[in-house]
């Protein structure tokens, strides 16, 4: 049986532990390989449709992705499968551990369905593989590209540390 004393204890060892955040985004496609971005209002940049984990609701990696794709774009779709990890560190904060998702590729009517969130974006746009890093600076724009050559060859999920390929 379980003290109060027990309970409180653990609590206090949980509260203890190192803290660390957690995001998921979709990677989708367009028939070209063109690769869709999205406009946060909230900072300079691009993004890929995504976003924190409620992580404290009990939500996985892969349903904090669909379900912030939906919010964010308007599209409710099974995701695939997970062809990125990233573990991001950051001056200042706790480290984040990025999921990124094979969202598949979109035809033209799922194009032409897609509806911003306006709290958050602005505008999406379709982005040439080469264009990249230009739109998504850093550890994202790595990241992308990593998930891009999981896909090009077949191969397993990228383990990354701050968009650099580990394994």
């Amino acid at each position: 049986m379980t003290t109060t004393q027990d309970t409180q204890d653990f609590a206090s060892y949980v509260a203890s532990l190192p803290r660390v955040l957690a995001g998921a985004a979709a990677l989708f496609r367009d028939a070209e390989g063109r690769v869709l971005l999205v406009e946060p209002n909230y900072r300079e940049g691009g993004a890929l449709p995504g976003g924190t984990v409620e992580s404290d609701d009990g939500e996985s990696p892969r349903d904090g992705a669909r379900r912030e794709t939906a919010e964010e774009i308007g599209l409710d779709r099974e995701l695939g499968r997970l062809l990125a990890v990233d573990w991001v560190r950051t001056p200042g904060v706790p480290p984040l551990v990025a999921y990124l998702y094979d969202g598949g590729v979109l035809g033209a009517d799922e194009l032409r369905a897609i509806r911003l969130q306006e709290e958050e974006l602005l505008s999406w746009r379709l982005v040439e593989r080469e264009e990249i890093t230009a739109h998504l600076p850093g550890s994202l724009g790595r990241r992308v590209l990593a998930a891009l050559d999981v896909l090009a060859d077949g191969s397993g999920t990228a383990e990354l540390e701050d968009g650099h390929r580990v394994h």
